[in-house]
Parts: structure tokens; sequence; C-alpha cells
């Protein structure tokens, strides 16, 4: 009896190795498919202004990236945003950048041939439209901001391109009616009550520019109504990228008092050019996906990244590389 029990211990040990063996193969194909080793290269990805989502972003997929495919070196370049950001990728100077949609749809009218190269890789997060001023502020609406100090956002920015159509679709001329700058979220939450009264911005939720002016000076959200969205929708281009929304009471709870603020949400996307490799492509558009709670932790919008909807990269194709790996995880 005694040699029989050493016989299934053995027995039991390799079955158990097996079974582990099983299951670092199937992780390893779920990382690595069809054992393929990881692309290699440089990549250059064009992020945002600092205290921004896009940087913040972009700097975790960096971290992800370097995780998954070590043999892949990441620059990162700041930008004033989504408009430089799609321009940049379009003339070659980056790869890969994040952008919303309706700057994607103004780069594709105003040039046509190179927009011609661009391609959606995924559609992440909505962007939010944030009208910050101060607690006392006099300012209740868009209307109030006439004859007012307003920054409106870098001149490359999609905040900038938002809030001129906001402004006028309120009958506010942003060239003439108002005392317009140029801040962004790294200075204007500073700038806030002394050198401005009030600045836009557009971006993920939450914004950590205005997370540390709620826990310090506080401020006020002006909402930019269902009405004004109804107006965007018969006045300009690429209205269809607009949908009218609230900011949720959680965002800012310091300084929304449980209530949600009404104003108009617009999809980024992860964009690049028609000749980035096909599979370098489909690796980074997976690490994308399966990175989507890893950055989430740090990156509230980011936990809304999914792949049943990242497909939708409207007004762009999709480019090969991400179809690729769509068609993969295709139920």
């Amino acid at each position: 009896m005694s040699k029989v029990f050493p016989r299934i211990d053995r027995r039991r040990a390799l079955q158990g190795s097996a079974a582990g063996f099983v299951v670092f193969g199937l992780l390893l194909w779920w990382l690595l498919p069809l054992g393929e080793e990881p692309p290699r290269g440089t990549i250059t990805f064009s992020t945002g202004t600092r205290s921004g989502v896009y940087q913040k972003y972009g700097g975790l997929l960096q971290d992800a990236l370097a995780k998954d495919m070590p043999g892949l070196k990441v620059k990162l370049r700041d930008s004033d945003g989504s408009q430089e950001n799609v321009k940049r990728v379009a003339t070659g100077e980056a790869d890969f950048t994040i952008a919303a949609a309706d700057a994607v749809e103004t780069y594709t009218v105003h040039d046509a041939a190179r927009a011609d190269r661009l391609r959606g890789v995924a559609r992440l997060y909505d962007d939010y439209a944030q009208l910050a001023v101060p607690p006392d502020s006099d300012i209740r609406s868009v209307a109030d901001l006439k004859g007012k100090r307003v920054a409106i956002g870098l001149p490359r920015s999609g905040v900038r391109l938002i809030a001129e159509r906001v402004l006028r679709a309120e009958g506010i001329d942003p060239e003439k009616d108002i005392v317009a700058s140029a801040e962004g979220i790294n200075v204007g939450p500073k700038r806030l009550g002394h050198q401005i009264d009030a600045f836009f911005w557009s971006g993920g939720l939450p914004t950590d520019g205005l997370t540390s002016l709620a826990e310090t000076s506080g401020f006020r959200l002006v909402p930019i109504g269902a009405d004004i969205v109804a107006k965007l929708h018969k006045e300009v281009d690429a209205t269809r990228y607009y949908r009218a929304t609230n900011i949720p009471a959680s965002v800012y709870p310091q300084v929304q008092n449980g209530s949600p603020v009404p104003t108009l949400a617009v999809s980024n996307l992860l964009v690049t050019r028609a000749d980035m490799d096909p599979r370098l492509t489909e690796w980074v558009t997976r690490i994308v996906l399966r990175s989507r709670d890893r950055i989430g932790k740090d990156v509230h919008s980011a936990q809304l990244v999914d792949v049943r909807t990242a497909i939708y990269t409207n007004p762009l194709p999709l480019h090969e590389g991400a179809r690729r790996y769509y068609r993969s995880v295709k139920p």
C-alpha cells in the first residue's frame, strides 16, 4: 500500500502541472495571437494639454503598450487638443492620437485630400462640454457671457471648436461680443475669478484640473441646455456628433450640490493613418480594449471603452488592423 500513494501523488502532480500549462497556454494565446511576437519599432502619440484627460490617458496607454509590447517605443507629444491632433496624424507628424469626432469631421471638410489618409482605430469615450464660472458669479447662462472675459480654449483644440459654436448658437460673436482668451485646462482654473470670468472645457469626466479647483476655491458649472444643442443641430456641420446630456451630480460633488448639469457630449476616437502597419495597429487595438480596466482606475472615462461600440469610428473608416481585431473577437 505504501507504494501506491506516491504513484497517486505523482499522477496528481503531473495532472496539476498539465492543467497549469493549459491555463498558461490559453493566457498566452489571449495575449499573443497565434503565438506571434509583439511588433517592434517606434510610434509617436499626440496627446493634449497638461491636466487634461488626453494627456493622462496617453501616458497610461503608453505604460500598457510597454507591458504587452516591450519592443515598441511610444513617444508622447503634448498638443493643443483635437484639432492639432488630427492634423498631426494626417500630415505624418504623429502616428496615433485621440480626437473628438467633430474635430475629425471639421478637418475632413477643410483638408479633404490629407483627411483621406485618416483611419479609425476605436471609439473610446465621450467628451463633455464644461463651462465653469466662480461660485458667486452673476453668469447663469451662456447668454450671460456677452461682454465677459471668457477663455475659449487653445487655438487648435476641440475646446475652441465647441466653445465658438456654442457661443454663436446663442447669438454671441466670439470675436466681438466677449473678451476672448486662449487659456486651456492647465491655466484656466488658476485664472478664474481674476483674469477671466468664465472658461470653457471639453473633456472626459471628471477632469483633474476641475477636480482640483473644486477642492480648493470652488466653481460653478453653467448649463449648456438642450435648446443650444438643438440650435447646433440646425446651424453647423458635424451636428450628428453632438448629443444633449447631463454632467452627473457625482462628478464634482463639492460644487454640484447633488444636481446634474445639462450640457452636450461628443465622442472621442483613437485615430491613425491608412499606411500604419496592420499588424501593429491590430495589437494596439487589442491592448486599448484589454487595458480598459487598468487605465480606468486612474481615468474614469476610460471605463466606458467597450468592444461593442469601439468599432463605430464614424466619420472615419476602420483601419484594416483594427478591423482584424474586431473580427477576431466577434461572437
